[in-house]
This record gives C-alpha cells, sequence and structure tokens, in this order.
C-alpha cells in the first residue's frame, strides 16, 4: 500500500467510526489546559486529572499560581511524575504569562513554547485545542503509532514526524488527528504489546504486514 492510500484509508476509517476525539484532561478554560499538558509530561491523564481539581481551587488564574511558593505548587501536584520540575515550570510559566501576556494564553506556536515548561509539543496541544488550529502535537504515542503504521518513514524526532504527518493530512483534521493516534496507542497500539488481534487498522499497517506470519500478530477473524 502506497503511502497516500494508507493515510486514506486511516483517516477514513477515524473520521467514520471515531467522528468525536478530545483530550481526556479535565479543564474549563486554556489556563487549566495549560497546566494540565504541563503536569501531563511521562504521567497519565488520569493521575492529572485527580491532581488538578485541588490545584485550581488553589490557583484559579495565572495570577493567583504566579505569587505561589515552589513549596505549595509542590505540595499539590506531588504524586506526579517530576514535581521539583513541574513545580519550577508552572511558577515560571505563570510568572511569564502574568507578566507578559496579561494572563492571556497566547494561541500562537512560537510565543506559547516561550512560557517555561512549554515545548512544541504542549504549544500544539493548545493551539490545536483551544484555538482551533492546524497543529499536530506529537507525544510519545503519536510518534510511535505513526511509524508503525506507516504514515511516518525514518522520522527520529518529534518534529520530524509532525512535518512528515502535515504533508499528508488536511489542514481541518489535524487537530483530531493527534487524539485519533493518541488514543489509539493509549488503548490499541500499545508500546510493549499492540493489540493487533483487536486492532482495525491491520490492512494498513507495516508493522502488522511483517509481523504477519507470527501467531503473535494474526488478526483474529
Amino acid at each position: 500500500m502506497r503511502k497516500k492510500e494508507r493515510f486514506a484509508y486511516v483517516l477514513h476509517y477515524f473520521a467514520t467510526h471515531q467522528p468525536v476525539a478530545e483530550t481526556e484532561l479535565h479543564y474549563s478554560d486554556p489556563y487549566q489546559l495549560l497546566v494540565a499538558v504541563i503536569l501531563s509530561a511521562q504521567c497519565t491523564d488520569k493521575r492529572v486529572n485527580m491532581i488538578t481539581p485541588a490545584f485550581f481551587a488553589r490557583f484559579p488564574e495565572a495570577e493567583a499560581l504566579a505569587g505561589a511558593t515552589h513549596e505549595e505548587v509542590f505540595a499539590l501536584i506531588k504524586s506526579c511524575s517530576y514535581p521539583n520540575n513541574k513545580s519550577r515550570s508552572l511558577l515560571g510559566m505563570a510568572r511569564m504569562l502574568t507578566n507578559d501576556y496579561g494572563g492571556i494564553v497566547p494561541d500562537e506556536v512560537n510565543e506559547l513554547v516561550k512560557l517555561p515548561g512549554v515545548g512544541r509539543k504542549t504549544a500544539n496541544v493548545i493551539a490545536s485545542v483551544v484555538y482551533k488550529k492546524p497543529a499536530l502535537a506529537v507525544d510519545t504515542h503519536v510518534f510511535r503509532v505513526a511509524a508503525r503504521i506507516g504514515l511516518t518513514t525514518g522520522a527520529k524526532t518529534p518534529l520530524e514526524t509532525e512535518k512528515q504527518l502535515l504533508k499528508h493530512i488536511p489542514e481541518h483534521q489535524a487537530a483530531i488527528a493527534h487524539h485519533w493516534l493518541i488514543l489509539h496507542g493509549r488503548y490499541i497500539c500499545q508500546s510493549r504489546k499492540p493489540k493487533c488481534p483487536i486492532c482495525p487498522l491491520t490492512t494498513a499497517c507495516r508493522y502488522f504486514t511483517k509481523n504477519s506470519g507470527s501467531d503473535k500478530h494474526t488478526k483474529q477473524r
């Protein structure tokens, strides 16, 4: 299957069977999503959603967080991964957001990445989810799934993956494609043991084709 056909197959499947795909992080405004995405680095969305209610009750907007101490923030997020680093990132982000952007989360990726703790992936999430920009965030799930299926070839960095995907994904599907690939990676195309027997994309999957001679990866009919 050629790459153009593979993209068409995968996008058509998701658009037909999963027309609504959204982040599993809980938030009510751009600031809250920004905090949640920073916390989600190497941490599950489930854990983040357990942390954020108390966090947002204590720091409902960037200005309140900007005035906090490291110890106050750490106490609220200590159950997530790397709480020391994330505490520093959250405080730096809130202070810059308050001082340089009037507390308003920017809508441009190039501005978002200036904020402490905000890399390109986080910036793309905010731009696409909040501001409906044709951006595509690449996390570990997207990076893995795109390569396995064969949507990307030889991409060694998230940016290379992002560029390859955006060459073939229509602008109006870029934002939702991020969620399609994340959810597929989270629940089907898992890192250690992909669930090929129940995967609906094996017809278009380069990984499945390569391994289809093994009982381990043979799709059950």
